[in-house]
């Protein structure tokens, strides 16, 4: 065999393990007034990335949430889902209480920072992630994925917000490590400053290199692969 031929059925065999990369770049959201959901989300500070409109009524609009790789689109024509219909979206972000400080500043009508109620699934607010009771206040422990927020657009289509400081292993990309704040960087430092410091212990003696052993630990754990002891 050639070594274009190996080639050809490693890149093969990767395809069929992996998977092709398909890449969540649209949601659609039903909308009953078009300009007026234009002017809320251009208020959120939403980037627009297009207003086409064509013949017999059908108009697109397009928005990205800051550092998302994936948009909305609304306008006419462009789904037969009622308008408010829906529900339970997440946006992510790394300082929750930040992140609903700026909504408030643009006006938005926003809940309290919420958590969920250890595992229970009953209660009459609207359901979200892990379930429905709302507890308020950010999650005690200040877990990363335990602390929401939520808002509504006019129409009524519900936003959730997110907040997580620290994926869970093999969540990322494996050849990325990448962080969306200060605030989640400081943690992941926090993380690595405790364990080298069970390194240190392990090892007798101060650690020269450990901003190396740092790196190690950060890019490991984002991948979810093992840590260095």
């Amino acid at each position: 065999m050639s070594n274009s031929q190996e080639h050809g059925k490693t890149v093969v065999e990767s395809l069929r393990t992996r998977g092709i990369d398909m890449k969540l770049e649209i949601v659609v959201i039903p909308v009953s007034d078009v300009d007026r959901a234009k002017s809320f989300y251009s208020d959120l500070g939403w980037r627009l990335d297009a207003d086409f409109a064509a013949e017999e009524g059908f108009r697109v609009i397009q928005f990205t949430p800051p550092g998302s790789g994936c948009s909305v689109i609304f306008g006419q024509n462009v789904t037969a889902a009622s308008p408010g219909s829906a529900q339970g979206l997440y946006l992510i972000v790394s300082d929750i209480k930040a992140a609903r400080r700026d909504l408030l500043d643009r006006g938005v009508g926003v809940s309290e920072v919420f958590h969920d109620a250890s595992g229970e699934y009953a209660g009459p607010d609207e359901p979200y992630l892990l379930g429905r009771l709302r507890v308020p206040g950010p999650d005690p422990d200040n877990r990363s994925y335990r602390s929401f927020a939520s808002f509504s657009d006019p129409d009524g289509n519900g936003w959730l917000l997110q907040e997580i400081t620290a994926r869970l292993p093999g969540r990322v990309d494996a050849d990325d490590t990448t962080f969306t704040s200060s605030k989640e960087l400081a943690a992941a430092l926090r993380r690595a400053a405790t364990a080298h410091g069970e390194h240190e212990k392990l090892t007798g003696e101060h650690d020269e290199d450990w901003p190396d052993w740092y790196a190690e630990y950060i890019v490991s754990e984002q991948a979810g692969k093992q840590l260095p002891l």
